[in-house]
Order: structure tokens, then sequence, then C-alpha cells
């Protein structure tokens, strides 16, 4: 086993968010049934984004972004592949990728994490794997952790205002790009395409300020939203329907 000393702080990091994602996944795995309602909330939540979001979607300026928040932040998939390439660099990761990129990286992981952990835990309160928008603001309500929720917007944009940040700088482009071919050699082929199309699709927006603070305005608006509501009130209803 791998002394832990000599892991940098960022990989012990990295590394810990990684195991707290793979202890959740076991949990699914011993567990069918939460699993299916897991992921009925994973479902749910890439549905919302889509339809939250359609106007940016809709956009030729942000379309791409919008997509790869989308897909590789938000989406049901299954990212084991690119976890486990995440832990086949820790503790190298980061002799391996550009020092730049390793921050993303942990706070990348760090969001995992939470969003994997508050899936898990709003899967467990459901009866069933049918997920409306009352059920999915009953689960909210009922797993809590208003400062988690906070957190994970906050990652979020960390994520995306890196990415753009980045894109300002092309040596750092020509960097990754010319880690290609080594990454593929040493299986790192997901994880290297996350940080190509994060970096491509915000590249292409030129200036991600307004896209980022739209997403970030919305999202704490939804979930004040989820945590406001009274399902029992007459207005629940039209609560609801109005959720973004």
């Amino acid at each position: 086993m791998r002394k832990t000393s000599a892991v940098s702080p960022e990989g012990l990091a990295i590394l810990e968010n990684l195991q707290q994602v793979a202890a959740e996944r076991r949990r699914r795995d011993a567990d069918p049934t939460l699993a299916a309602r897991t992921h009925a909330i994973k479902d749910y939540q890439h549905r919302r984004f889509s339809h939250t979001y359609a106007d940016l979607l809709a956009q030729p300026r942000y379309a791409q972004s919008s997509r790869f928040f989308l897909d590789e932040l938000y989406g049901p998939q299954d990212f084991t592949d690119r976890d486990s390439q995440f832990a086949r660099v820790v503790p190298g990761l980061v002799r391996i990728f550009p020092h730049e990129l390793v921050g993303t990286v942990q706070a990348l992981s760090e969001l995992h994490a939470l969003s994997e952990a508050m899936d898990s835990a709003m899967g467990a309160q459901l009866k069933s794997a049918r997920v409306d928008a009352r059920v999915y603001t009953g689960a909210w309500q009922a797993v809590g952790q208003p400062r988690v929720r906070a957190r994970q917007i906050e990652l979020m944009v960390m994520v995306g205002s890196a990415l753009d940040r980045y894109t300002r700088n092309p040596l750092l482009r020509h960097s990754l790009r010319l880690m290609r071919t080594p990454a593929r050699a040493a299986g790192l082929s997901a994880l290297q395409h996350f940080l190509e199309t994060g970096f491509d699709t915000f590249r292409a927006m030129k200036g991600a300020d307004d896209f980022l603070q739209t997403i970030a305005g919305r999202e704490r608006e939804l979930a004040a939203q989820l945590f406001a509501i009274d399902l029992n009130s007459a207005h629940a209803d039209t609560e609801l329907a109005a959720l973004p």
C-alpha cells in the first residue's frame, strides 16, 4: 500500500473525494432499490437542467458550454472510468498534468463527491423510482443541508471560472494538447477528454462571466425555492409549477 506521506496535499484531497464517491457506489451496488431511485433523481436533475437552461442551450454562443455542464456535471451517466483515472494518477497527479489544472481537478472531485452523497441521500427518501417536482422537492427538503447545496453551486462556478481563465493562456492549451498522447498511454483518456472539452467549449464562448453568473443565480434561486415550498399548502402545486 502506498504511504500517504508521499501524496501531495492536493492528491490527498482528490483521493479522499474519490474514496467518498466509491463508497457511495458500493452502497448503491449493494442495494438495487436505492440504485434505481438514485438514478431517477439524477435523471430528473438532468431533465430539469435542460428545462432551466433551455434558453442558453438554444443560443449559439452558450450552447456548447451549457451542454458541457449538462453532460459532464449534471448527467446521470456513469463516470466510473473518469474517476478510476483520477485515482490512478493520485499521488502523481501534480506531476502528470500542468499545475494550473490540479486545482480544477480537486474542485471537480469535491463537487462529484458532494453530488453523489446528496443524490444517494435523496434517493433514499423516495418511495419509488418515479420522480416529479413534488417528489423531488420532498426529497430535497428531507435531506436539507443548505450549506452543502451552496457549496455545490460554488464549486460548479469555480470549475467553470477556472476553465474560462485557462482559455486566456495559450501556453496552457498547448501543454494540454501535448498531454494527449501520454495521457492516452497512461490510461487517462477520459480525464483528458473532460479537460480538453471544457477548455475548448469555454474558449469558443469568448467570455464566460455572464454565463456563469446566470447559472449561479438560477441555481441559488432554485435552491431557495425548493427549501421554501410548503408541500402541504394549498398553493404548493402552483409554486411547484413555477419552479425554474
